[in-house]
């Protein structure tokens, strides 16, 4: 769908700009359907000989890590919708090259609307999403049925669904921005007023000395955007009040929509211009997005995919809490080496991992926060050992 859509605004609405070429993995004789079926291509190699910058929306942390490492190597910038990869292995290919995630998915649009929120004086307290529905553990049966409905895949549905999707958003924010989470898993507050709501985010974050990102389950408004929770010089109180947007000391600013595709080739005017990165996971993240068990499972099972799956689902953890923790972004055809109750984070002695590309980057990125924490400075000067 993003793919489709995107094509279709470049080729009617940015005469500046030509899509050249795009790869798929599938068959191109089967894709009659396609806006531009004459681009269709199945070599990365035609891919990059002839463009100038590539966006990557496949979703897939492996094929997509795969294409970004041989985009960077022939020296193109990469816009990504693909939040899932950005918090795998995106601290890692940040440091290669340019890796930006684009404006419309909701991390996107949370750096958008920071960035003007920064040019106004606001200063983020709170980077805010809001998710409609949650249900920790759909059945496939459900979830076959909203994924026809909605015409997107059942592994996305699931995604969405299980929490998953909202727990790597706000990790990726978090890593850019410096930004923390209050608990594993966030806080995810029912809120039937936003005010309210980010007034009481607002004071955690203020209580933990550190920008906080977390999400809301409207009810009673609409849970198709993102917000902030602000503060603002106090000699502006007045006119902020004025602004309607209340006494403070806590403001919350909305953009009540993200459209996703239809808005992927701003962040593209925006690298080709020279505007640098909108987002990305950061070169030293603090938190990840480790994988949850669903449902009990014993030695041997498999865990045939980790998001969107259903064994597993993620949550949001600080790194200097669960070193073990196996991203979930990994987990793909991985059998268990041993059981696992409901609930059970799921840890490196737990599996047996798959040789591939994107676990070589994971153990080298794994290493190097742990020699990071290791020597990294305590009050008082004191450097304290954190592993053996």
């Amino acid at each position: 769908m993003i793919s489709h859509c995107f094509v279709r605004l470049i080729m009617q609405h940015y005469q500046d700009l030509d899509i050249s070429r795009v790869l798929t993995r599938r068959r191109v004789d089967t894709l009659g359907d396609f806006p531009l079926p004459d681009r269709l291509t199945n070599s990365i190699d035609e891919l990059i000989a002839h463009s100038d910058i590539i966006v990557e929306c496949t979703g897939d942390v492996f094929f997509g890590t795969e294409v970004i490492e041989r985009a960077f190597e022939a020296g193109l910038s990469v816009v990504t919708v693909n939040a899932e990869l950005q918090v795998t292995t995106g601290s890692y290919l940040s440091g290669k090259g340019l890796l930006t995630e684009a404006e419309g998915d909701q991390p996107g649009s949370l750096a958008a609307l920071r960035e003007d929120a920064l040019q106004m004086g606001f200063q983020p307290l709170v980077y805010g999403n809001m998710k409609g529905y949650l249900n920790h553990n759909p059945t496939p049966e459900d979830m076959a049925y909203w994924a026809k409905r909605q015409g997107i895949s059942i592994e996305q549905t699931t995604s969405f669904t299980d929490g998953t999707k909202v727990q790597i958003e706000q990790v990726v924010v978090g890593n850019g921005f410096g930004a923390t989470i209050c608990r594993r898993g966030m806080e995810g507050l029912a809120s039937a007023d936003l005010n309210r709501s980010g007034t009481v985010l607002g004071l955690i974050a203020d209580g933990l000395g550190q920008p906080l990102v977390d999400y809301v389950l409207p009810d009673g408004y609409s849970a198709g955007g993102v917000f902030l929770v602000c503060r603002h010089d106090e000699d502006q109180a007045p006119a902020i009040e004025y602004f309607k947007l209340g006494s403070g000391p806590y403001y919350v600013l909305t953009r009540p929509f993200h459209l996703c595709s239809l808005e992927v080739g701003k962040t593209v005017r925006r690298v080709l211009a020279g505007g640098g990165v909108l987002l990305n996971n950061s070169v030293e993240p603090t938190l990840g997005v480790a994988a949850i068990a669903k449902r009990k499972m014993n030695a041997g099972d498999m865990i045939v995919r980790g998001i969107g799956g259903f064994d597993v689902r993620g949550e949001a953890v600080r790194l200097v809490d669960e070193l073990d923790h196996v991203p979930i972004g990994l987990l793909r055809n991985t059998v268990l080496r041993r059981a696992v109750e409901p609930g059970q984070m799921i840890t490196f002695d737990d599996v047996e991992l798959q040789p591939s590309r994107v676990l070589d980057i994971i153990s080298q990125q794994r290493q190097k926060t742990v020699q990071h924490l290791e020597t990294r400075p305590q009050p008082g000067g004191v450097l304290q050992q954190v592993l053996r």
